[in-house]
């Protein structure tokens, strides 16, 4: 059985994917043609299901330690320098007063709740979802061994299969977690017949990749725009 490549070169980042003359604006179409197509998932393997990588949140994780440490630090030395006989410091014999003039409807008072429920939202959000979306995953072949291969670098196997077919004279890849639309120039040939050999062969490609959940592929074939 043929093993699967080295993950290590597969998470590899490369450069953005584009091709074609540089500085050319397409100013109209003469003929347009789109297409569709969903590659059928890979099927289960023995090393089990391949989830999506979950990434380490470090950067937000230590900013909101070092705020609770710095606010708790604060709070605790003015405590203890109440209970020596000192008094207050004048933030928190402001925020007293203030919390008990102010009324609920004051406009720093929802503006202040505002921030902390945005603030408690957006922790909550990075603490639920996975993150590291450029990292697609890879179907598992070995319990305990897992591989991902980069977005750029499956938007740049599939360009490079895409110039192969006769007719294309610049391409366009974006891979996203669910679709990878494909923006192809074609100066020759109908482009029915360019779209046609351009959906079997990206088809091919996608099912190649190795993908747990290979994306959707999507075409769009037109001329370029003439000059002058």
């Amino acid at each position: 059985m043929t093993e699967p490549q080295d993950p290590e070169n597969s998470t590899r980042r490369l450069p953005t994917v584009e091709s074609g003359p540089p500085g050319g604006v397409l100013e109209r179409e003469r003929s347009a043609s789109g297409s569709s197509y969903e590659p059928a998932r890979a099927p289960e393997r023995p090393g089990g299901r391949a989830g999506r990588f979950w990434s380490g949140r470090r950067i937000p994780a230590a900013l909101l330690a070092l705020i609770v440490l710095g606010g708790a630090g604060l709070l605790l030395y003015d405590i203890a320098a109440v209970r020596a006989d000192h008094p207050a410091m004048q933030w928190r014999r402001s925020a007293a007063d203030g919390l008990a003039t102010r009324h609920l409807d004051d406009v720093w008072v929802l503006a202040g709740s505002a921030l902390a429920a945005a603030l408690g939202l957006w922790l909550l959000l990075l603490a639920l979802t996975p993150g590291l979306r450029a990292l697609l995953p890879m179907s598992r072949h070995h319990t305990g061994v897992r591989a991902g291969l980069d977005r750029t670098a499956a938007a740049l196997v599939l360009r490079d299969r895409a110039v192969e077919v006769a007719g294309v004279q610049s391409v366009r890849v974006r891979v996203s977690r669910r679709k990878a639309r494909v923006r192809a120039l074609s100066h020759f040939r109908e482009l029915d017949d360019v779209r046609t050999d351009l959906d079997t062969v990206l088809g091919t490609a996608i099912s190649e990749l190795g993908l747990a959940r290979p994306p959707g592929l999507s075409v769009r074939v037109r001329r370029p725009a003439k000059k002058g």
